[in-house]
C-alpha cells in the first residue's frame, strides 16, 4: 500500500499526495482531511516524540490525524509501540502481517520479542524469534537461551560468549545469569568471572546481582565497584566470594591510585591463593595500562595464571607491542578467544610477533594474505608487509540508466529519503540498510550512486564500502566541498587527503552532523574550539550558530588540524589523536615514550577506544585519499611515521 502511494511522489523530497490516486488504507477514515506535507510532517515527529515517551494518549491522537501520511507503517508502529505492554497478540501479528518483509515489521518484532521474553511467554516466542531478521538485539538473545533452557538444553557455553558487556545486559541477561545458576548451568568459576566484569565495566547493577547469587553481601559488592577505598577498609573476607570482591576494589581502585591498590594487594597476599594474587595483579596492569604506566608490563607478567577478561587479554597484548616484546606478544594472542584471534588486528600482529621471534616468514605471509585484500588499517598494513603499496582498484564498468531505475522506484530506499529530509536519521538508516541486505555488488553501486544524486553521502559511502569484488572508490572516498577546502588546505600547508581521511571519519560528510557532547558539521568542530580557533585567526563575524556553514566548519576545523599538527611536530598520527581527543591527553600519551616508537604500534596502544579506532581510521582514510589525488600507489606505514618522544614546543592549545 505504501509503494501505491509512493509512485505518485514527483519528487523524492516531496510527498504530495496525488487525490484520489491511490486507496486509502482500511483503517483510514473516508472523512480524512487531504495530505498536507509541512502540517503533517510536523504531526509526525510529534508523533514520534509521543511514542519515545510512551504517551499512548498523545500518540493515538497525533496518528488520527495522519489516516493519509505516505509511510502509513510508521504511524501505526509509533501507536502500537506504546501499547507494547498491554496490546495483544492479534494486535502485534496483524501489524506484522500487514507489512511483512518491511524494516519496520522486524523492529516491531523486536520489540514483541523483549515483550514476550519479559513475560516469560516462551510458546509465543520461540514462534517468533526465528522470524526475527535482524536478531541484534543483546537481550532478546538472552531471552532466547532463556527459552532454551526452559527446553531443557545446556546453553552455557553460548552464553559465555554472549554475556561481555554488563551495563547492556538489563533484566534479560540478568535473569538469564540467574537462571543458568539456579540450573546448574553457571558454576561459581562463572558467577566470579561475571562479578569481575561488572567490576571492570563498573556496573554496579548487575555486581549486586551477582554477590547475591554467590551468597555474599550486595552492599559489599556495590561498595567494591562505587567506593572502592571503603571496600578495602573493611578487609579481605572469608571466602573466594569475598575475595573476588576485595580484588575488584583493588582494581577499581587502581584506576585513581595505583600506588594503593598495590600496597593493599600486597599487604593482602598472604591470604589469597596464587590465582588470586594473579586476578589482583592483572586488574592492577589493566589500569596502569590504561595511562600508559611504566609498571604496566611488570603488573602483566605477575598476572601470569589468572583468567583474563577480554579487554584485559589485548590490553596484555598492547603493553608487549610496547616493549618490543615480541614473545610475549604470541603467547598472549594465542590465548584468545577463537573470534577475537581471528581479528584483523591480532592476524597482523601475530604475523608480525612471528617474524620478529620466531622468522616463520611462511606462516606471517599467510595470516597477512588472509587479511591484505580488507581495505582498512591493518588490511592496508598487512599489504605492505606482502611488499605491496596501497592503490586504487580499477572500477568496473560504469552504472548503466537500467541498472539505476530500481533504485529511484524502490519504496525502501524511498522511505529512507523521505525520514533523511526529515532529518530522522535512524529511521532513514534503518530503512536503507534493511534494502541493501538482498542486493547484489552491481546494486550496491547503483544504490551508492543513488545516494549520491540526492546528496546522502554517508550512505553512499557506507553502501559502496560493502561490495568485495567490484569497485568505486570515488564513491567510498568522496571529495566534497573541494573549492572550499582545497585553497584553504594550500594556504595553510595541510595534506588535503589527510583533511578528507579526518572528515570522512568525523561527519561521513554529514554537512549537520551533531555529536552528543556538541561538535558540529562536517569537521565536528567543538563550539569552544571554535571561538578560540576564530579569536586566533581574527574571524570577527564568527558566531557560534555558524558552526554548521560549511565555509566556516572547513576554515575553523583546518586552522585547528594546523594548529595541532604543528604542536605534534608535523606528526599526522599524533596531530588526529588531538584532533579526536584533545591535545593535553596528546602532550600525555606521547610523554610515556622513553624512545621514538612505530606508528602503527603507538595507534593501536592509544589509551581511549574511540581515539585508537579514530586514529586508525583517518590514517588509513588518508591513504586512500592519496592514492586517488595522486594517482600513484602510497604507503601507510611512510604516513604513520615514528612516535618521537615529547618535545619542548609550546602546549596552549585547549
Amino acid at each position: 500500500m505504501e509503494s501505491c502511494i509512493q509512485m505518485f511522489l514527483p519528487k523524492l523530497f516531496a510527498f504530495a499526495i496525488a487525490a484520489g490516486a491511490c486507496l486509502i488504507p482500511a483503517y483510514a477514515q473516508t472523512s480524512a482531511p487531504p495530505y498536507d506535507p509541512r502540517a503533517d510532517d510536523d504531526t509526525f515527529l510529534l508523533l514520534r516524540e509521543a511514542a519515545r515517551q510512551d504517551d499512548a494518549a498523545k500518540a493515538n491522537a497525533y496518528a488520527a490525524r495522519l489516516q493519509n501520511y505516505p509511510v502509513p507503517s510508521y504511524v501505526d508502529y509509533y501507536r502500537l509501540k506504546t501499547r507494547a505492554r498491554v496490546a495483544s497478540a492479534d494486535e502485534f501479528r496483524d501489524f506484522l502481517k500487514r507489512y511483512q518483509g518491511l524494516a519496520i515489521a522486524d523492529r516491531l518484532r523486536n520489540d514483541w520479542l523483549l515483550e514476550l521474553g519479559r513475560a516469560r511467554d516462551w510458546a509465543n516466542f520461540d514462534q517468533q524469534y526465528p522470524l526475527f531478521v535482524l536478531n541484534d538485539d543483546t537481550q532478546v538473545k538472552c531471552y532466547a537461551l532463556m527459552s532454551r533452557v526452559a527446553r531443557g538444553e545446556k546453553v552455557a557455553e553460548d552464553a559465555r560468549a554472549l554475556l561481555a558487556n554488563p551495563p547492556g545486559y538489563g533484566d534479560a541477561c540478568g535473569s538469564l545469569i540467574s537462571t543458568l545458576a539456579q540450573s546448574g548451568q553457571f558454576d561459581a568459576n562463572d558467577l566470579l568471572a561475571q562479578l569481575r566484569l561488572a567490576g571492570e565495566t563498573r556496573a554496579t547493577g548487575p555486581a549486586k546481582r551477582i554477590a547475591a547469587l554467590l551468597g555474599v553481601s550486595e552492599l559489599h559488592a556495590t561498595q567494591a565497584v562505587d567506593l572502592p577505598a571503603l571496600a578495602m577498609a573493611r578487609g579481605i573476607g572469608e571466602s573466594r566470594a569475598d575475595h573476588e570482591i576485595y580484588l575488584m576494589a583493588v582494581a577499581r581502585m587502581a584506576r585513581t591510585s595505583q600506588n594503593l591498590a598495590v600496597v593493599a594487594l600486597n599487604k593482602n597476599a598472604p591470604r589469597l591463593s596464587p590465582q588470586e594474587q594473579a586476578i589482583g595483579w592483572a586488574g592492577i596492569a589493566h589500569a596502569a595500562s590504561l595511562t600508559l604506566a611504566p609498571e604496566a608490563y611488570e603488573y602483566w607478567q605477575k598476572s601470569a595464571g589468572a583468567p583474563l577478561t577480554a579487554e584485559q587479554i589485548q590490553w596484555k597484548a598492547r603493553i608487549a607491542l610496547r616493549r618490543a616484546d615480541w614473545k610475549t606478544v604470541k603467547a598472549t594472542i594465542d590465548a584468545m578467544p577463537a573470534p577475537m584471534r581471528a581479528q584483523p588486528v591480532w592476524t597482523y600482529w601475530l604475523g608480525r610477533a612471528l617474524q620478529a621471534e620466531h622468522g616463520a616468514h611462511d606462516q606471517a605471509v599467510a595470516l597477512y594474505q588472509r587479511i591484505a585484500d580488507q581495505n582498512s588499517f591493518y588490511g592496508q598494513l598487512a599489504l605492505e608487509e606482502l611488499g605491496q603499496l596501497i592503490s586504487i582498484p580499477p572500477p568496473g564498468p560504469a552504472l548503466t540508466p537500467e541498472e539505476m531505475a530500481p533504485m529511484a522506484g524502490n519504496p525502501g530506499l524511498r522511505r529512507a529519503l523521505k525520514f533523511f529530509s526529515l532529518r530522522l536519521r535512524l529511521e532513514g538508516t534503518r530503512e536503507w540498510n534493511w534494502e541493501l541486505r538482498k542486493f547484489s555488488e552491481r546494486e550496491l553501486l547503483a544504490a551508492a550512486e543513488f545516494a549520491r544524486q540526492n546528496q546522502i553521502l554517508d550512505r553512499m559511502v557506507n553502501t559502496s564500502d560493502r561490495t568485495r569484488t567490484q569497485f568505486d572508490y570515488t564513491q567510498r572516498f568522496p571529495a566534497p566541498h573541494n573549492d572550499i577546502l582545497h585553497p584553504t588546505a594550500q594556504q595553510l600547508g595541510l595534506d588535503r587527503a589527510w583533511v578528507y581521511g579526518l572528515i570522512r571519519q568525523e561527519s561521513r560528510f554529514i554537512m549537520d552532523a551533531q555529536s552528543n557532547v556538541g561538535a558540529s558539521g562536517l569537521m565536528q568542530v567543538m563550539p569552544a574550539t571554535g571561538a578560540w580557533v576564530a579569536r586566533k585567526i581574527g574571524l570577527g563575524d564568527y558566531v557560534k550558530g555558524k558552526l554548521t556553514d560549511v565555509r566556516t566548519n572547513i576554515l575553523l576545523g583546518a586552522n585547528y588540524m594546523s594548529m595541532v599538527l604543528d604542536n605534534a611536530d608535523g606528526s599526522q598520527t599524533l596531530a588526529t589523536a588531538a584532533y579526536n581527543a584533545g591535545p593535553g591527553r596528546m602532550r600525555n600519551w606521547r610523554g610515556k615514550l622513553a624512545e621514538p616508537m612505530e606508528g602503527a604500534i603507538f595507534a593501536e596502544s592509544i589509551p581511549y577506544m574511540e581515539t585508537r579506532i579514530y586514529v586508525k581510521n583517518v590514517m588509513s582514510n588518508a591513504t586512500n585519499y592519496a592514492a586517488l589525488f595522486e594517482n600513484k600507489p602510497q604507503s601507510l606505514k611512510a604516513r604513520l611515521g615514528k612516535i618521537t618522544p615529547r618535545s619542548a614546543q609550546g602546549n596552549d592549545l585547549p
